[in-house]
């Protein structure tokens, strides 16, 4: 009874409010950074499966592929803040909860190489998206920990999911995983 009512909470949580939440974020700074990964349900579909996914794995992926994307997410951030944009960049936001999701949908373990370069290019579109819409008078230091902190937080989410469900609720995962991906296709569809 606990499990469930710790996975319904966790659940409640992770809930967006508002569904592509990416107007001008009232807040500023810090607030503004954490506010963005969590209510932009793009944001948010791509940052847990990049948990759930990195918890199917073995081994040093199981850690690197969530700090692979922060990192390239906060490269890209300084770009954002730059006013650099990436050609076909809500594509690749869209493009990423599609190819997580499948990714989660089937437990894919690809060779490492190609996983974390994947991982970063998809990082890297998220935080040029963060970066250029850094809300006017924030800070971009505390903008950037914000964002940070809130993808960190829901990587983890999604890697706590896994690896503390039980066995039986495995098939759940790459159910979400699947959603995940319908969601994908139908953001690349829009």
């Amino acid at each position: 009874m606990n499990l469930r009512k710790s996975l319904f909470s966790l659940a409640l949580f992770l809930t967006p409010a508002l569904a592509f939440a990416h107007p001008g974020h009232h807040e500023s700074g810090l607030m503004a950074g954490l506010a963005h990964p969590v209510f932009g349900l793009d944001h948010l579909l791509a940052m847990l499966a990049v948990g759930l996914w990195a918890a199917q794995q073995q081994g040093a992926a199981r850690w690197a592929l969530p700090i692979t994307f922060v990192s390239s997410m906060l490269f890209g951030g300084v770009l954002g803040f730059s006013g650099i944009e990436m050609p076909l960049m809500e594509t690749a936001i869209a493009g990423s909860v599609l190819a997580f999701g499948v990714l989660v949908a089937v437990a894919a373990r690809l060779p490492a190489a190609f996983a974390l370069t994947l991982t970063a290019v998809f990082g890297l579109s998220h935080g040029i998206a963060h970066g250029l819409e850094l809300p006017a008078l924030a800070s971009p230091a505390s903008y950037a920990i914000g964002f940070i902190v809130a993808t960190a937080a829901l990587h983890a989410s999604g890697y706590a999911l896994v690896r503390f469900v039980p066995q039986a609720a495995a098939p759940l995962i790459r159910i979400a995983g699947a959603a995940s991906a319908l969601t994908g296709a139908w953001l690349l569809a829009s």
